[in-house]
């Protein structure tokens, strides 16, 4: 019975806010949207994937690998991959900063990837792979990554 009566009051609260207005300073009235719960719905995703495209050195310090890296060491995501892609491979193979921090990335548990017709087309093949780096045909994964409820997938 107590069942009953909190399932019941829960879903009046859901409905009243559901029907909530919200009046703004200029008198305009605006519904405030109410997530429904779906007990089907995916897991939140416990991974992280960072396709890192840029050329841009900046992008890479500031943006790319400095978030990839904080979401590893601070818990944000339980597995965490940087995947290397395009432009990004031909930098990280000529940027000796870049690949430090790269390697300290990897130390601390950030699965680092690239893409083999992107290496080869800049034919940095050897040097990725001289870094630890898992260089591999990457079309297929990357759509199974994009597909995946359990992946957030990010692009720099």
């Amino acid at each position: 019975m107590k069942t009953v009566i909190r399932f019941a009051f829960v879903a009046m609260l859901l409905i009243a806010v559901g029907c909530s207005q919200l009046h703004t300073a200029d008198s305009t009235v605006q519904t405030i949207p109410v997530m429904a719960y779906d007990a089907h719905a995916p897991a939140e995703p416990t991974e992280l994937a960072v396709l890192w495209t840029s050329g841009d050195p900046e992008v890479a310090h500031r943006v790319a690998l400095m978030y990839t890296h904080a979401a590893k060491t601070a818990g944000w995501y339980k597995d965490v991959r940087l995947i290397v892609w395009g432009p990004s491979s031909r930098l990280l193979a000529a940027d000796k900063d870049l690949q430090a921090k790269v390697k300290e990335m990897m130390e601390d548990g950030v699965v680092v990837q690239a893409c083999i017709v992107c290496a080869k087309s800049y034919g940095v093949v050897e040097q990725l792979r001289g870094l630890g780096i898992e260089v591999l045909p990457y079309g297929k994964p990357l759509t199974k990554l994009s597909k995946d409820p359990t992946v957030t997938l990010m692009t720099f």
